[in-house]
């Protein structure tokens, strides 16, 4: 008897919900009709793409990804959350940022109705969706900054319907995310509500300071397949779920354009000079650079360094540069294009890397790729690509053995230099041709997602 009134109230609260659903769904205005742009699919190789913030000025390697796969027949569709158009300086940024559906710019006349619609014509989807949603909330609830509560979850839900509706009109049947965290709760939410099959790439570190927070566990079970970006990735990920899913997990590196790159320029004269690559925020380590500075500058008068790169401890490392005294050591270029960024290492000896925390950084391959050695923290997958014939590898944390490796950097001839970017440039793009890393996964697509 109590079954059974269990399942009426079940069943009650089932149709309830659909009821307060088509109430709403009339109430709202019809959605404008989207129009689909030239990545709009027809061809039966399609796949969509998600990303929290997309287009940015540190994430060229996913639109080089999606640009390898398009040469190989794949037809592309780009969803984001949001735009960082704000920040873009390269135009073929600006580009990419007009090939993408960004979810929250369509509105609240679009995006809800679509949304509920959706959620209508699936009620026990939407239910299964909704109870995710709120079992990931709760996980996130303990996680800490980023990792995002219920009443987030409960808008990831939102976008989820959306994303699905979408996917229906566009005949997507497999969405790839980008990142762990909230791309990838999007993307399983929608395959929950009916929605298309999907899959994601972790590339960390953030991923890994929350990852039961982030439903890995179930992110990963639910999932077509994982890629984590290096060996070091993958490990991190078997910590974080079933053996039994282990087969799953992938790993492909974030890949270069080999053939873009030009020939490697010459050694320049004096120094040494150094340039680091980044996003100014506390995992980079970007404090600990300027106090290796200060420690080099009095050993080596011709000590240079430029940043690429802008972030929320811009102020801080400006305060710290004029702390230390070494204003006219250090230029700041702030976020420039890759013709910018190919520039700077160029006039460079080396790329120097102070980070604390990283995945497999991509400005270490393309400084290698350059044909330049590298200075690096020995980090997660730093060393699974940076060996001693390619530069230095000092422990994180310790900006006396930083500033010691900018000594072996300026007591080594030009002409040993060059031998080492060269053996740089030859490992990066024998481990990181975009196009061979694309078609791995395009293999996985074609294997997984049928």
């Amino acid at each position: 008897m109590r079954q059974s009134r269990l399942a009426c109230n079940t069943a009650d609260a089932v149709q309830q919900t659909v009821s307060v659903f088509q109430r709403i769904a009339l109430l709202l205005p019809n959605p404008q009709p989207i129009a689909c742009r030239s990545n709009d699919f027809g061809a039966a190789m399609q796949i969509a793409y998600l990303v929290n913030t997309y287009p940015k000025p540190s994430h060229t390697f996913i639109r080089r990804e999606i640009a390898a796969l398009e040469r190989l027949g794949w037809q592309v569709h780009r969803f984001a959350m949001r735009s960082d158009r704000g920040a873009l300086v390269d135009p073929v940024d600006f580009a990419e940022d007009d090939r993408t559906e960004h979810v929250l710019e369509k509105g609240l006349k679009t995006l809800l109705p679509t949304a509920l619609r959706w959620l209508v014509n699936h009620p026990k989807a939407a239910l299964a969706g909704l109870a995710m949603a709120l079992r990931c909330g709760q996980q996130g609830k303990a996680g800490g900054p980023g990792t995002g509560g219920i009443p987030r979850h409960l808008i990831y839900l939102v976008e989820a319907a959306y994303i699905a509706s979408r996917s229906a009109d566009l005949g997507i049947k497999h969405i790839h995310a980008h990142f762990g965290t909230n791309s990838a709760t999007v993307a399983m939410l929608a395959n929950a509500l009916a929605g298309p099959s999907f899959s994601f790439t972790v590339h960390g570190p953030e991923e890994f300071d929350a990852p039961r927070a982030f439903s890995f566990p179930e992110k990963i079970a639910r999932a077509k397949f994982t890629v984590g970006i290096s060996s070091f990735c993958r490990s991190q990920l078997f910590r974080w779920c079933q053996i039994a899913d282990w087969p799953k997990i992938k790993v492909v590196h974030c890949g270069v354009n080999a053939a873009g790159y030009p020939p490697i320029a010459p050694m320049p004269e004096g120094g040494p000079h150094l340039v680091a690559i980044g996003r100014l925020t506390e995992q980079k380590g970007f404090p600990l650079l300027i106090e290796t500075m200060a420690i080099a500058a009095k050993r080596h008068p011709g000590l240079r360094l430029t940043i690429c790169g802008d972030g929320e401890l811009r102020s801080l490392i400006d305060a710290e540069i004029a702390r230390h005294g070494i204003a006219d050591r250090i230029h700041i270029a702030g976020w420039i294009d890759e013709a910018g960024v190919r520039a700077a290492i160029a006039a460079a000896h080396a790329l120097i890397l102070p980070s604390l925390a990283e995945g497999l950084p991509m400005v270490v391959i393309e400084a290698m790729a350059c044909g330049r050695p590298v200075i690096s923290t020995a980090i997660n997958g730093v060393p699974e690509l940076l060996t001693a014939d390619e530069g230095w590898l000092v422990p994180a944390g310790d900006p006396a053995a930083l500033a010691d490796a900018i000594d072996l950097l300026a007591q080594t001839p030009n002409a040993v230099l060059a031998q080492m970017g060269q053996s740089a440039r030859s490992r990066a793009l024998a481990r990181h041709d975009g196009d061979i890393e694309a078609a791995k996964l395009a293999a996985l697509f074609a294997e997984y997602s049928r």
